[in-house]
């Protein structure tokens, strides 16, 4: 078999790019969490066919580079993370946030130090600085799994919140932690324990407010052409997460964390377009690193850690997460019980973990060989640490990313497959449709800005807001479960356009539809870019105006159930003149019809515009 360490590093990275969207695609075709298709992809291509980094950067200084790397990585990741945390959402969920990154922290930290000690029989050392660890869950992992799993918008921001805020505070422990093990207990640490908080805080929250101020104030006053505002923010993270660092140890990841979090929230200027970068950036940057990373770990250590790090796994899945979830929302009413468990069952550890498990293990080491307060074995005992995490890696993201969804279906916190229809406008033709979809079961929510239209759908039963459809309010504070596409049906084309090309990153472009514009089939110099523009739906490219004529002619919604002895084209052959508007199968769920799709068939329910006679 041909061997790929052979192969000079470009080909290396090249081969490395090509499996991490191979692997991308296929967790998104199956529907499997994406990290746990990394992981494996890397550790048998270094296995079988020889794809290890350390064959191009060996030795002590190749572990420093590729550790700096990754610190970068975890940086830029964080940051994009604190891109996307807005203060509005704590209304609903500050509560819980506060107390899991808090109280939550301190169980978690606790039982699993406790349980290395006791259980596994580990120097308190070895096992507090894991425990510190371990508190982290991380939005590497979390943002996939709420993409996939969909649950309510309490329930994701709070993980979300959970999920980046946590990482910092980490790495952090796991510092105050070192220096304890340094020293020989918390006692004698007392003082730089203290002064390493202290400092933490001071270069963390006061470096990343001056500069999101100074960005603020760049990108307001346009000092910083377009083009390079990604570039910038970019150096700026890099530079900001290396200076804490020198400054205070482990002190950038909250620095570019808070940053993040600042420049999200300001009023001053957008920064959508650098979360969209950040947002593909991620995905390369996870990519890679769980692939490289996976592929340095040796067969012969993941065999000696399988047991210690299956046990502790288990410990952490149904003892410690458990708990500390209870214990930290047990007097909170802005949770219910369904939502403390599905809290409970969701913590996967990620990138951060296991960068953060990689330094701290080489440090104990080199303390090991120069302090003399250390136990024998301690050595051995770090060594394992690395493999025991990418265990637990493994472990939480296959456990979790399983049974996730299922479970959050079971417990009511998301829809199964969410298909409902989001419509941009309330129009009597609108109305009609979203009715009869409504009365069906399925998920429908209209917005419109004209208080009349939104009075007449609440009439008649259906659920609609007055709001436009391209306010932050929508985005921000709407609850999206059960919704799964958009059709934008306002008599605006332009607003229908925007709506669609804001939309394509909550929903997808392939669930965000539009009615044909009135210059569908003008020439390409006065019609509006294609792609800005969402599908277009409905047969014939029906446009509003004469959607809204076939409504006012007197059609009605017309459902019916096609099978074996009543066909699609009985159908027709019945109702000549029926414009067929949405399909829904149990398979597939609800599907807007459009041009040169197939007919339906046996099983599917179809609904069309038909006249009542």
């Amino acid at each position: 078999m041909f061997n790929f360490s052979d192969i000079p590093f470009g080909g290396f990275a090249s081969i490395v790019l090509g499996i991490g969207i191979i692997a991308q695609w296929v967790a998104w075709r199956y529907k499997l969490p994406s990290i746990l298709i990394l992981l494996f992809s890397g550790f048998i291509g270094a296995q079988l066919l020889g794809l290890n980094i350390d064959t191009y950067l060996p030795g002590h200084e190749g572990e420093s580079i590729i550790l700096s790397l990754v610190g970068i990585c975890v940086a830029i990741i964080l940051f994009e993370g604190g891109l996307t945390l807005k203060f509005s959402e704590l209304k609903s969920s500050g509560g819980p946030v506060f107390f899991l990154c808090s109280l939550g922290v301190v169980v978690s930290f606790a039982c699993t130090t406790l349980a290395g000690i006791y259980l596994l029989g580990w120097d308190w050392r070895i096992a507090a600085i894991l425990g510190s660890i371990l508190v982290v869950t991380g939005p590497t992992v979390i943002a996939p799994l709420i993409r996939h799993v969909k649950p309510s918008k309490k329930i994701a921001s709070i993980v979300k919140w959970e999920g980046i805020v946590v990482d910092p505070i980490g790495a952090i422990l796991a510092v105050f932690t070192f220096q304890a093990a340094i020293a020989g207990g918390v006692e004698q640490a007392k003082t730089p324990i203290l002064y390493s908080l202290g400092l933490t805080l001071l270069v963390g929250v006061l470096l990343a407010f001056l500069l999101a101020k100074l960005i603020e104030l760049l990108l307001k006053h346009h000092l910083i052409p377009d083009y390079l505002h990604s570039f910038f923010l970019l150096a700026v993270v890099a530079i900001a997460f290396s200076v804490s660092n020198v400054i205070q140890h482990e002190s950038g990841l909250l620095t570019v964390t808070v940053l993040g979090i600042t420049l999200a929230n300001q009023k001053s200027v957008s920064v959508r377009h650098i979360v969209e970068f950040k947002e593909t950036l991620r995905t390369l940057i996870i990519s890679v690193l769980f692939i490289v990373l996976a592929g340095r770990i040796e067969t012969s250590s993941l065999i000696n850690a399988l047991i210690p790090g299956l046990a502790l796994l288990a410990i952490l899945v149904i003892v410690v997460r458990p708990l500390s979830v209870f214990i930290s929302t047990i007097f909170l009413k802005q949770v219910n019980m369904n939502e403390r468990l599905f809290l409970a069952a969701l913590a996967p550890r990620g990138i951060v973990a296991a960068s953060i498990t990689a330094i701290f293990a080489i440090e104990l080491k080199r303390a090991a060989k120069t302090n003399d307060g250390f136990p024998e074995g301690i050595a051995e005992q770090a060594d394992i640490m690395v493999p025991i995490m990418f265990i637990i890696i493994i472990g939480t993201v296959t456990i979790y990313g399983l049974l996730a969804a299922p479970f959050a279906n079971k417990l009511g916190i998301a829809a199964k497959n969410p298909r409902g229809v989001l419509f941009a406008g309330a129009d009597r033709w609108i109305r009609k449709i979203a009715l009869a979809l409504h009365k069906d079961g399925h998920s429908v929510l209209l917005l419109d800005t004209n208080y009349s239209n939104v009075a007449a759908a609440n009439v008649d039963g259906i659920p609609a807001k007055r709001a436009n459809i391209l306010s932050e309010y929508v985005e921000e504070e709407l609850e999206f479960s059960g919704l799964g596409q958009l059709v934008a049906g306002t008599h605006n084309d332009e607003v229908n356009s925007l709506a669609a090309n804001e939309f394509k990153h909550i929903f997808g472009s392939a669930n965000v539809w539009q009615v044909a514009p009135l210059d569908d089939k003008a020439h390409h110099t006065t019609a509006v870019a294609s792609h800005i523009r969402g599908r277009i739906i409905f047969p014939k490219r029906l446009n509003h105006r004469r959607l809204s004529e076939i409504s006012a002619s007197g059609m009605e919604i017309k459902s019916t159930k096609l099978s074996e002895h009543f066909t699609y084209d009985d159908f027709l052959n019945n109702h000549p003149d029926a414009i067929l508007l949405f399909t829904s199968s149990a398979e597939k769920g609800l599907h807007p019809a459009y041009d040169g799709m197939k007919s339906p068939g046996m099983g599917v329910t179809i609904y069309a515009f038909t006249h009542p006679n």
